[in-house]
């Protein structure tokens, strides 16, 4: 079914972009991944258990790298943790009409927009201790509309690590790519015991994207980000944010 869209070859040229941008930060890249799926009308039942999967192989590279340069905050990461897989899982196992799902998804691709742009969650040298009633908070409310909505959140939390100065930005990679796996894991298998089931044509999607969020994660972790490609995702959310609301 994937394969008979429109244009998908110029998808899969995509994807490797996108993959090797997010990862280059510690995202999967699922806000990414829905948001082209968008622009290339895919069936809404295809986007999410489809961009879970492809989060959970990117992101898991991700972590990889960002653990071995010693950036992984343990404490940290188990804090959000706690209540994210539970509540991610009941996400997953729950289906909401279409404009609904498309209005939230397009609200979160603006989030991601702003996280791209630098617009908040900026580095500070400045870091506080979190506390177990705030990471179980906000864990617990991006868990769930990470299965809902069928992301890793990693777009969401990690602007908040760096707003409330709860880490470094390096960290705040680590932690969120580690955290989106998680998540990632718990939406899909909350999706599948609803029933839903990942297409076989997904698993060549995952192919192609660990191409770009190898290469991401290598350079991310060692190497500063570019910030041409920042702007170039920035475009294509804004796109696929429009095509949701108006389209």
């Amino acid at each position: 079914m994937i394969l008979e869209i429109e244009h998908i070859w110029v998808f899969m040229l995509i994807l490797p972009l996108l993959s090797f941008l997010y990862a280059s930060v510690g995202h999967g890249g699922a806000s990414g991944y829905l948001a082209l799926m968008s622009l290339f009308s895919f069936p809404h039942l295809v986007m999410k258990p489809t961009a879970l999967l492809l989060n959970i192989f990117v992101a898991g590279i991700s972590f990889y790298y960002y653990y071995k340069e010693g950036y992984f905050n343990k404490k940290l990461f188990l804090y959000f943790a706690l209540a994210s897989i539970p509540m991610s899982f009941l996400g997953g196992t729950l289906d909401i009409d279409a404009t609904l799902y498309q209005n939230i998804l397009a609200i979160l691709l603006i989030f991601a927009v702003l996280k791209m742009l630098n617009v908040f969650g900026k580095e500070s040298t400045k870091i506080k201790e979190i506390k177990i009633w705030q990471g179980i908070i906000v864990g617990s409310a991006i868990g769930f509309f990470s299965g809902l909505i069928g992301i890793g959140g990693g777009i969401i939390l990690s602007p908040i690590i760096l707003l409330f100065h709860w880490g470094k930005m390096k960290e705040a990679a680590a932690v969120s790519a580690l955290f989106i796996w998680v998540n990632s894991v718990a939406g899909l298998s909350g999706q599948i015991s609803s029933g839903v089931s990942v297409s076989s044509e997904s698993f060549l999607m995952v192919i192609i994207a660990l191409i770009g969020g190898i290469f991401g994660a290598y350079f991310g972790s060692k190497i500063i980000n570019n910030h041409i490609l920042k702007y170039v995702l920035a475009f294509v959310l804004i796109l696929a944010s429009v095509k949701l609301f108006f389209i």
